[in-house]
């Protein structure tokens, strides 16, 4: 038993990486990940007459190295460590002039804009395809798994995040009643925690981004154009339906237009202020902090007050013992992002501070009078500098702290140990006492066993030895695929 156990393991690992889904992570990032971001910023608009530049896309090239006498070869990851240097690869973004709204492809060039850390193994390093023989003979490791990144000579390590499931209703009994949230997150990164508490009394009240304080659900729903038959149509329970006849009956927005809603949450929102932009911070209140997953056009507000509706009519039924409460330990309600994701975000907010220091710089040169050349307004500097920083001190833009840790190198299994590691992005001053249990759903997933002692108990995980974290899927595809199904099951 004990021989086969080991075959299978020996098997396993001789076949699948133990970084293969760092590595397949980053891949990711770099085929679709980096564009994804630049489709959402895809026209920089200065402030100048007639004039805009479209953004394309971005085209990386593998790790390259700039000598004194200006010439250029490419770089082994051995060499960055040795003249302690970021193993990089230069970014070159396409884009094309807009002239009086016109698209001039016939100018559409590429300008450098900076260097994207490689990682090691991944598809833009040298050595991904190398024999033993020529990782010998260029000087690198051929035991090497790689899924790390060499920043100004330093191995440096991203450590998996685990956080709660994004865009998935999560019901929990609280002190203050039976809470349904949802993380709503989009292709831009924006996280907003969207959440609809029911009181003991079967009072919803709801909080979102910018309203934390708790808003009269049934004003929400008016103003995202629903009326009092619609919310009750789309109710099923009869005890949840019950409870939202008590609110309807209760709240001020009973007798309200959808008009008239917009009006009052503009006020609500910008007190004191013109009306026209009352209604606009409304709108964007709307469209923009409310459930931002499913939409940000006016269109979606139908879906967003359906998809309310049944996390007000879950939160009743969790109330009433039809359902059970949400474990938010349990993994099947946990995410881990692995370093595709994190670059993604790091590189998403790196990019809106370039594009703000290219409008900047095009709006400075036009009011000095100056002839506008869009290459010499792009200082890639800036975005090299604002990823470096991230990578190099390990503070991402989201606030946490650590992602980017020097990579352990005592021994072989410490390496592996620390690309494998998992981080709570919990408080470690705080006791979060079940939160530092080893819960039933690790099993396979994560090693019971290994975790430092002191404050980052439970907190900081390991993965298992045989354990692979999925690098996810487009939304677009699954979608398309069940909307497909129910098409053809409409239609039986």
């Amino acid at each position: 038993m004990v021989k086969s156990q080991h075959e299978v393991l020996k098997s396993y690992l001789s076949s699948v990486s133990m970084m293969q889904q760092q590595i397949e992570s980053y891949n990711r990032f770099i085929h679709m990940g980096i564009n994804r971001v630049v489709k959402q910023y895809d026209k920089i608009e200065p402030e100048v007459a007639n004039f805009a530049i479209k953004l394309n896309y971005i085209r990386l090239e593998q790790p390259k190295i700039i000598e004194s006498d200006s010439s250029t070869r490419s770089m082994m990851p051995n060499e960055a460590l040795i003249r302690n240097l970021s193993y990089a690869a230069p970014m070159y973004l396409s884009f094309t002039p807009v002239i009086s709204g016109v698209i001039k492809e016939i100018s559409t060039s590429e300008a450098y804009i900076g260097d994207m850390p490689v990682m090691v193994k991944s598809d833009l390093c040298y050595t991904k395809n190398m024999t033993k023989d020529q990782l010998l003979k260029v000087g690198e490791d051929p035991d090497d798994y790689g899924g790390y990144f060499i920043i100004k000579g330093t191995e440096r390590a991203l450590v998996g995040v685990e956080d709660l499931a994004p865009n998935k209703m999560i019901c929990t009994k609280e002190t203050k009643g039976v809470v349904c949230k949802v993380f709503s997150t989009t292709q831009l990164s924006f996280r907003g925690k969207c959440s609809i508490t029911r009181d003991e009394y079967g009072i919803y009240s709801m909080t979102f981004p910018t309203f934390s304080k708790g808003v009269d659900l049934i004003f929400i729903l008016k103003a995202l154009g629903f009326n009092q038959e619609k919310i009750l149509n789309e109710i099923n329970n009869k005890d949840a339906r019950n409870d939202m006849l008590l609110n309807i009956s209760v709240s001020k927005a009973n007798e309200m237009s959808v008009a008239d809603a917009i009006t009052e949450l503009g006020k609500m929102s910008a007190p004191n202020q013109a009306k026209i932009y009352q209604d606009k911070k409304a709108e964007s209140q709307l469209d923009t902090y409310i459930l931002p997953h499913i939409g940000s056009t006016k269109e979606a507000r139908i879906e967003k007050a359906l998809y309310l509706i049944k996390m007000a009519e879950k939160a009743s039924l969790v109330a009433y013992g039809y359902s059970k409460a949400d474990d938010r330990d349990s993994y099947k309600n946990k995410r881990v992002q692995l370093a595709g994701d994190l670059m993604e975000v790091l590189f998403n907010n790196s990019f809106r501070f370039f594009i703000r220091d290219i409008k900047y710089h095009i709006e400075r040169t036009t009011a000095r009078g100056r002839r506008l050349n869009i290459r010499t307004n792009i200082n890639p500097d800036s975005l090299t500098e604002k990823i470096t920083y991230s990578m190099g001190t390990g503070s991402w833009p989201t606030g946490q702290t650590g992602v980017s840790q020097v990579l352990d190198r005592v021994n072989l299994f410490s390496s592996l140990s620390h690309l494998r590691r998992i981080k709570s992005p919990l408080a470690k001053k705080h006791s979060h006492m079940r939160a530092r249990e080893v819960h039933g759903t690790h099993i396979g997933k994560i090693c019971p066993s290994e975790t430092p002692e002191g404050t980052e108990v439970g907190l900081t995980k390991y993965l298992a030895l045989m354990a692979k974290v999925t690098v996810g899927a487009d939304e677009n595809i699954t979608k398309k695929s069940l909307l497909e199904l129910i098409d053809k099951a409409e239609k039986l």
